[in-house]
């Protein structure tokens, strides 16, 4: 196995892929390479500076360090959406393709059989999976859903950069039997609320007024319990594993 390396972690994953029978299934495959690839050229991100794995329904990518991050988010908000809307404008409702994506990073290995080992990547996909991620896209009419790790939103979105805009996320909470993730949604939360603490103008309003105030729970935060696999952050272990090489699995919902 190689040794871990330090990548920006890119993840599309089709909404009711399972459902779609044989035909449709193999044109989603092919719309939504489409879209990543569009994604990745607007964001000056370019085949050398990437690594793909296919688990039929969705796409990964391991992106090298040099590629900007800020661009890419950029990037995801804007160029994503259009290209995506787009394409399902001119398709029949039975071939539309709505996405649930997901940018974080960390430390991803390699192993002999090409599989990809890491606990930074079994974060990643607990947040692609998670009922925050899922149920967000099923209450909008977008045609996808950005969600970014805790690690992309403090290094990169909460500064603003150019064309990102920190008060269009909101926190939420995955809860597993490891302990709590926290991640940052794009859009408006399910359920209206005062903004969370550090995440608006409102938060640090309420922080003005009473400073010594003991905290509380965030309102505005989401919850979701499941028996999901891996570790949240931190080294991996060697008997965590992905291998991509196996068959497709179906939509859960």
């Amino acid at each position: 196995m190689t040794d871990p390396v330090y990548r920006t972690i890119l993840l599309f994953d089709i909404e009711q892929y399972g459902s779609r029978d044989d035909v449709e299934q193999a044109f989603l495959r092919r719309v939504l390479y489409d879209v990543v690839d569009a994604t990745l050229l607007a964001a000056g991100i370019d085949e050398t500076a990437r690594l793909r794995a296919d688990r039929g329904d969705s796409v990964m990518e391991l992106i090298d360090t040099q590629a900007s991050v800020p661009a890419l988010v950029k990037t995801v908000l804007t160029e994503t959406p259009a290209r995506l809307h787009s394409k399902n404008r001119l398709f029949a409702s039975s071939a539309q393709m709505r996405l649930r994506i997901v940018l974080s990073s960390g430390y991803v290995a390699v192993d002999e059989l090409d599989g990809w080992v890491g606990s930074d990547l079994n974060h990643a996909v607990r947040l692609l999976d998670s009922d925050p991620l899922r149920d967000a896209l099923k209450q909008r009419d977008d045609d996808c859903v950005l969600c970014v790790s805790d690690g992309i939103y403090q290094g990169v979105v909460r500064h603003g950069p150019l064309g990102v805009r920190p008060d269009d996320f909101h926190r939420i909470t995955v809860e597993t039997k490891e302990g709590p993730t926290v991640a940052w949604l794009h859009g408006e939360p399910s359920a209206a609320g005062p903004a969370e603490e550090g995440s608006g103008e409102e938060g640090s309003a309420d922080r003005d007024a009473a400073p010594d105030a003991p905290p509380t729970a965030p309102r505005s935060e989401t919850r979701v319990e499941g028996n999901l696999y891996g570790n949240t952050g931190g080294t991996h272990h060697g008997d965590q594993k992905f291998d991509f090489r196996g068959t497709e699995r179906d939509e859960r919902r």
